[in-house]
């Protein structure tokens, strides 16, 4: 009988240990999928930064290089191509032409050129007084 007691007291601790062991190889298999998940933000969320390789993954390919360069021109000519419109929308005649004339001063051959000097166009006639009758 004391054989068959220890018997099942052993077996109870060894499904202890055994639920435990379990546990934290699931647990360190949760950590392993969030680093992976995290260093893949991470390398999208940040365009110039070199991809993350997680342990045991294959490193990630790199994205093809672009000239930051060409991007930021892009971005600039649209925040001003913008910025000119809300003036323009807000009723600041005068200061949407200014930045419509900066756009065309910095980049003259930009794709939005002649959007801008349509703009500029309407814009200037917002500006004239309406003449008297």
């Amino acid at each position: 009988m004391k054989a068959m007691v220890w018997f099942i007291v052993f077996a109870a601790v060894g499904g202890v240990v055994y639920g435990l062991y379990r546990v934290r190889a699931k647990w360190e298999e949760r950590n392993k999928a969030s680093e992976e998940r995290f260093a893949s933000f991470m390398s999208q969320a940040l365009p110039g930064s070199v991809p993350v390789a997680v342990a045991g993954t294959a490193p990630a390919p790199t994205p093809p290089a672009m000239p930051l360069k060409a991007n930021n021109d892009v971005v600039q000519q649209r925040l001003l191509l913008e910025a000119a419109a809300k003036a323009g929308e807000a009723g600041e005649p005068a200061l949407s032409i200014q930045l419509y004339a900066k756009l065309l001063a910095r980049y003259p051959q930009c794709s939005f050129a002649d959007q801008a000097r349509a703009a500029v166009t309407a814009q200037k006639k917002k500006l004239a007084p309406a003449p008297k009758p």
